[in-house]
């Protein structure tokens, strides 16, 4: 049975997707939710779902803290879930190509320090786009730089507004997550 580790800051609803859709598998499981939020909801919906928590501030995760404890977890992948800290070159190192992250635009449109959630539908709208989608990729020592592993094509209309492209984003991200995730322990990374 594969481990996978959640690095979540928010609300938590791809982890909490993630965590159900491994719940009874034999791929796969979820070992533990880590979040830099003391207040995140996805520690209720991890606790709901009795999956271990571990709450750490950025000092811990920069100073080596988090790494020694992700080590105790033993993962064979650490996915990025709204997760909106950079990740330290340390655990990059010691899982190469193992952690991934989705985003919500088709990299490398609207990447980088600053780009997530309302800021990139804003942006996207703004820019009259046609069409945005959600990334997932590898994480690398730079923001949304790390080599793609799937992308996923969403059409856009005039009349959308930054709320109606999350909301076409969130259902892409709740198809097409749990499923890259397996392919990727399936496929041993």
């Amino acid at each position: 049975m594969k481990r996978i580790l959640i690095f979540a800051s928010g609300s938590g609803t791809n982890a909490e997707n993630i965590i159900k859709y491994f719940g009874n598998g034999e791929i796969g499981k979820v070992a533990a939710v880590f979040t830099n939020n003391a207040a995140a909801t996805v520690l209720d919906k991890a606790k709901k779902l009795d999956v271990p928590t571990v709450i750490f501030s950025k000092e811990e995760l920069n100073s080596g803290k988090v790494l020694q404890n992700v080590i105790q977890f033993e993962p064979d992948l650490i996915v990025l879930a709204g997760f909106l800290l950079k990740f330290p070159d340390d655990l990059i190192k010691t899982y190469p190509n193992r952690v991934i992250n989705i985003h919500p635009a088709l990299l490398p449109k609207f990447g980088g320090k600053g780009m997530y959630g309302m800021h990139i539908h804003k942006a996207v709208v703004e820019n009259k786009e046609i069409e945005t989608g959600i990334t997932i990729h590898y994480v690398n020592e730079n923001y949304d730089e790390g080599n793609i592993i799937f992308q996923q094509h969403v059409s856009l209309f005039e009349s959308d507004t930054p709320e109606t492209v999350a909301a076409k984003i969130h259902e892409l991200e709740q198809k097409h997550f749990p499923e890259v995730i397996e392919k990727l322990l399936l496929n041993n990374l």
